[in-house]
């Protein structure tokens, strides 16, 4: 198994993780990105609310662009999936395909979205079109005055439907897997805000012109956009085998620098509770690059 000794080990590639590489590589410290290709950034076929990008970006050529910006600086990015971290006296050793070993490691493994149920090749086809979204804060503008339908219920159903009432007046919120599990208070400001509410299971989706249909138990609906609003997965597990403290949802905890419980392991992006937002996971690579050159200077000058 090939050894990496460097100064930080960057584990993900997506914007928070690139954006920190690009900060420590222009610190002077040896860093490598170790990645398993999966940043959610990549899955956005086209992002208007990035700052600079005027007429958008895809997420892939956002990805592109951070990853050549960071090795040009002298950013090593490999493609290897991290299986665990260990500490080793005063190092951590990461070990995938590669072992790493390093005085700090950055976590920016992100979360899985929570996908309904559609195979594979629609939900990609679905997502290149415009017909099922993920974010209304990224691309909920896209939506407005059109027919938006979103599966969910509970209060993750009830927040992201409210939420999207503010761009469309015609919302259909739609139970994923039978009956709605709503509360009286959560049916009462859903019918307030004129939310129409329909039993599932959601199932069967197919592309059409102009959109996606579903079926559930009023039949087959017919929407511009689905939103899924099912929640996801934290990929925190990295951490807690190391002992690092999380929310009760998975959220890795960290302090205002990005520092987590563990000496040494800091965490950034979508892994951590916050904004899941790109603007919001470059800002918090951007804290952890520089706390962690700050906290290993403390330890021994980083003179040239």
């Amino acid at each position: 198994m090939a050894r990496i000794d460097c100064d930080v080990p960057i584990v993900g590639a997506g914007p928070a993780g690139l954006t920190a590489a690009t900060y420590l590589s222009r610190f002077h410290l040896r860093t490598v990105i170790a990645h398993d290709d999966d940043s959610r950034a990549a899955l956005i076929p086209l992002s208007r609310n990035h700052a600079g990008f005027p007429e958008g970006i895809a997420g892939v050529d956002l990805l592109r662009r951070m990853a050549e910006q960071a090795t040009r600086y002298g950013t090593t990015i490999v493609g290897d999936r991290i299986e665990r971290i260990e500490r080793d006296a005063a190092e951590f050793v990461a070990r995938g395909e590669r072992t790493y070993r390093a005085k700090a490691v950055l976590l920016a493994t992100g979360v899985i979205n929570h996908r309904p149920a559609i195979d594979d090749a629609l939900h990609a086809e679905a997502l290149a079109a415009g017909a099922l979204r993920y974010c209304p804060i990224c691309d909920g503008f896209e939506v407005t005055d059109r027919r938006v339908g979103v599966i969910g219920t509970g209060e993750r159903g009830m927040t992201e439907a409210l939420f999207l009432r503010s761009y469309t007046a015609d919302l259909t919120l739609v139970a994923p897997d039978g009956p709605h599990s709503l509360t009286a208070p959560q049916h009462r400001d859903l019918v307030e805000a004129g939310v129409i509410m329909i039993d599932g299971p959601a199932r069967d989706f197919r592309l059409v012109e102009g959109g996606i249909e579903l079926s559930s138990a009023a039949g087959v609906m017919s929407f511009a956009s689905i939103y899924p609003a099912l929640g996801s997965t934290n990929r925190s597990e990295l951490a807690i085998a190391l002992g690092a403290r999380t929310e009760s949802t998975g959220s890795i905890v960290v302090d205002a620098h990005q520092r987590t419980s563990v000496t040494g392991l800091y965490a950034a992006g979508d892994v951590v509770l916050g904004l899941d937002q790109i603007s919001h996971a470059m800002g918090e690579g951007g804290v952890a690059a520089t706390t962690i050159r700050n906290d290993l200077a403390a330890v021994r000058p980083l003179y040239r």
